[in-house]
């Protein structure tokens, strides 16, 4: 019996896709046409350590340490500012500034991914260079996260963090685009969901290890290193940046690169807006489920992504964890969710995407709920209930990539990968508005909480529409 893996990647041609009738999915999508083939175990793990390898800029530097351990803190407050004790009104004032800062440099960045991913990709599928392309923005990403190790613990640096954090999130983000839209070429019909499933898998692997080696460090003393001007963050941001640079390299030796679409009319990068337009509106004409997925999806991701912004602050804010107790929940967090994504890929192809989707969803709803409802009931709540949301996350997200990958017509794999990204960017302002709002409206931090749980259950109930990828594909 052959192994699952065992498939040999062959570029996908450019092909006219027919509509499948009432349903309105796709017919002939790029997985079909790895239908039978042989793609070596060797390129699939090679793919997904790529997620490996990206992982501490999303684990360390986004959410555990670098931003909200040490750019957000007193360091970078005046003196006589950070003299002050916590709770002073002039103190929180200047800590508030700093959190906006961020907020700010995140959202320029957002509206940037928003408006560059679907057509840089889309470029990039028709000139056949989707993993060049990859490269160059992860090479952005790196050349960030090495920068930031010039980013000293004093407000004058400030600036230099925040548009460090910006750019290197546009970097990350454009890579994860074509990163996704290579599913296709590492994957068949049979094999897609365990196949996006190891990918997140190992993604939330490499971030249980990268924040060990930090719990490792802080509890060491930083290892003898001095702690002014914050050098063991930076250090930390420089570790991050070697660790991506050592493991991309099976990745730029084992996954080939597609070949060039024949027959594509080049155009330059203004014009490529308007092929862009025209695409959209052939994708709502023949496939409108297709369409309404990656609306449903851009809120319920939406929520997912809440999860992780807040989560963090969750923890220290409303269950009063401390810097160890903060970095040891990012480890066991990434654990559970690892876990249960490699499992729920093997699910996916036995089930069908739209049911791991719904599940997941149904799962982090009633888990918030639970926090929420438990938020006086000490650390052990948040614990368990902040695991449980973990159990969901990865498969939710995992699915979604899934379910994309089987309904995208064969070469436009990286465009609508980035349409994905930008609907996703154009609901990004939901989660952060009902934490926000709940927030104010009810003076405690803990019914943010409830407004990421609107979030996840206003997706679920636009998911529960989309029929499309609700069945098995290509069972065995």
């Amino acid at each position: 019996m052959t192994n699952d893996f065992d498939d040999d990647v062959k570029n996908p041609t450019n092909l006219e896709v027919p509509v499948v009738a009432n349903t309105g999915a796709i017919a002939a999508v790029g997985l079909d046409l790895q239908e039978g083939k042989k793609i070596p175990r060797k390129q699939v793990v090679s793919w997904a350590l790529w997620d490996w390898a990206t992982q501490p800029f999303n684990s360390v530097i986004l959410t555990f340490v670098f931003t909200a351990l040490y750019l957000t803190t007193d360091t970078f407050l005046e003196p006589s500012v950070a003299a002050l004790k916590d709770g002073d009104p002039v103190k929180d004032r200047a800590l508030a500034d700093l959190a906006s800062g961020l907020g700010l440099a995140i959202t320029i960045a957002g509206v940037a991914i928003a408006i560059l991913a679907p057509v840089l990709a889309q470029r990039a599928d028709a000139a056949g260079k989707r993993k060049l392309w990859l490269l160059i923005y992860t090479a952005g990403m790196t050349l960030c996260m090495l920068l930031m190790y010039f980013v000293e613990g004093a407000p004058p640096y400030f600036v230099l963090g925040v548009t460090l954090i910006g750019v290197g999130s546009v970097f990350s983000e454009l890579a994860g685009v074509n990163y996704n839209a290579m599913l296709v070429q590492v994957s068949t019909p049979k094999t897609v969901g365990k196949v996006s499933g190891l990918g997140w898998g190992m993604g939330y692997i490499g971030g249980i290890v990268a924040l060990v080696i930090v719990i490792v460090a802080y509890s060491a003393d930083w290892f003898g290193l001095s702690q002014e001007n914050g050098l063991p963050f930076r250090v930390v941001a420089l570790g991050c940046a070697l660790w991506t640079i050592i493991f991309v390299i099976p990745f730029i030796l084992n996954v080939p690169e597609i070949q060039e679409r024949p027959g594509v009319n080049k155009v330059n990068f203004f014009q490529s807006y308007v092929v862009l337009g025209k695409d959209i509106a052939k994708l709502f004409r023949e496939s409108r489920q297709t369409f309404w997925f990656l609306l449903a999806s851009a809120v319920y991701r939406d929520g997912l992504a809440g999860v992780f912004a807040f989560g963090a602050v969750i923890a220290k804010v409303v269950f009063h964890f401390g810097f160890l107790e903060v970095v040891a929940f990012g480890v066991a967090a990434n654990l559970v969710a690892g876990i249960s994504t490699i499992i729920a890929g093997r699910v996916d192809d036995r089930m069908g995407p739209r049911t791991v989707i719904l599940w997941s969803l149904g799962g982090l709803v009633i888990a918030g709920l639970a926090v929420f409802f438990l938020h006086d009931a000490g650390k052990i709540a948040f614990w368990i209930g902040g695991l449980v949301l973990c159990i969901f996350v990865g498969p939710a997200q995992a699915a979604s990539r899934s379910l994309l990958a089987r309904v995208t017509p064969a070469g436009k794999e990286g465009e609508v990968f980035g349409l994905y990204a930008t609907t996703g960017r154009a609901a990004s302002f939901l989660s952060s508005s009902l934490w926000t709002l709940f927030i104010v409206i009810f003076s405690a931090t803990y019914w943010g909480v409830l407004g990421i749980v609107v979030v996840l259950l206003l997706g679920y109930i636009l998911m529960s529409f989309v029929k499309v990828g609700g069945r098995p594909v290509h069972q065995s």
